[in-house]
């Protein structure tokens, strides 16, 4: 494998059910995520985005094909192995007060992400207070519970913790979905500049191609489990050959902060 290329999807089918009943869910996908370089994949509702991001990070096994991270297969990986892996990868939730327990802090639930057999806060207290202030979070943060925290602090905290073991790729599946426009720009702001700053690999997916734009060198659009197309982002938004593509492209809201394409200048008067 090209040590330039932290993930590699050769041929990658999932399906559930038996027999009769057997759904393919990903028909034979293929592609790469360089290192330090973002992946955006975008579709809509049922395309397989979600089920890709699952195989991603060896939540669902394949029934064809195969997915390497740093070129160790994610699905045949059993225990020492398996657990790297999983330090390997790691997935940012869409809804992270679901994943955050109410009942521990912001500091106890990041001390655990640091080491899970020893999650003292006072044993890791100013690594968890220099990852807060990287997602632009107050030290105090450490002391203070979920319900504490608003929808985007929250985000930011989940961001913190999928980065602070250092993995070598980072998925982010639908992070921006569930906030509002002002607060989707601050996050995707965040990441953008987290990007810079720590060379992030990272495989990004949204339904929102506007949303996309803003964090992805290279785009993937899935439809109905297949690619139909897949381009560094600048052709993609200026070129979109696939009619679905441009179905994407048309269905964007012109939100503020959120254009896609140029708009004209007016002529001065």
């Amino acid at each position: 494998m090209d040590e330039a290329i932290a993930v590699e999807v050769r041929d990658l089918e999932v399906g559930y059910g038996w027999g009769g009943n057997a759904t393919r869910i990903l028909h034979g996908i293929t592609m790469d995520v360089a290192r330090g370089r973002t992946v955006g994949i975008v579709g809509e509702s049922g395309s397989g985005k979600s089920t890709l991001a699952k195989a991603l990070v060896g939540l669902v096994r394949p029934t064809a094909g195969s997915v390497k991270v740093g070129g160790v297969h994610v699905s045949s990986a059993r225990g020492a192995d398996r657990r790297a892996m999983r330090r390997k990868v790691q997935m940012i939730p869409q809804d992270p007060y679901s994943s955050l327990d109410p009942r521990r802090t912001i500091g106890e639930a990041l001390a655990e992400a640091v080491d899970p057999r020893r999650a003292k806060v006072t044993a890791h207290r100013d690594e968890i207070v220099h990852w807060l202030e990287t997602v632009r979070m107050p030290a105090d943060t450490i002391d203070r519970y979920p319900h504490e925290c608003s929808g985007g602090q929250r985000q930011r905290v989940a961001i913190a913790r999928g980065l602070m073991i250092r993995p070598e790729v980072v998925i982010a599946d639908e992070i921006t979905s569930a906030l509002d426009v002002s607060v989707q720009a601050e996050i995707l702001n965040l990441l953008a500049s987290l990007r810079r700053e720590l060379d992030l690999t990272m495989v990004f997916i949204s339904h929102n191609l506007a949303v996309i734009r803003h964090v992805s060198d290279e785009v993937v659009v899935l439809y109905h489990g297949d690619i139909v197309e897949q381009a560094p982002a600048a052709d993609l938004y200026q070129r979109p050959r696939h009619e679905y593509t441009r179905t994407l492209l048309d269905s964007v809201p012109g939100a503020p902060g959120f254009d896609i394409r140029p708009r004209p200048r007016k002529d001065a008067s």
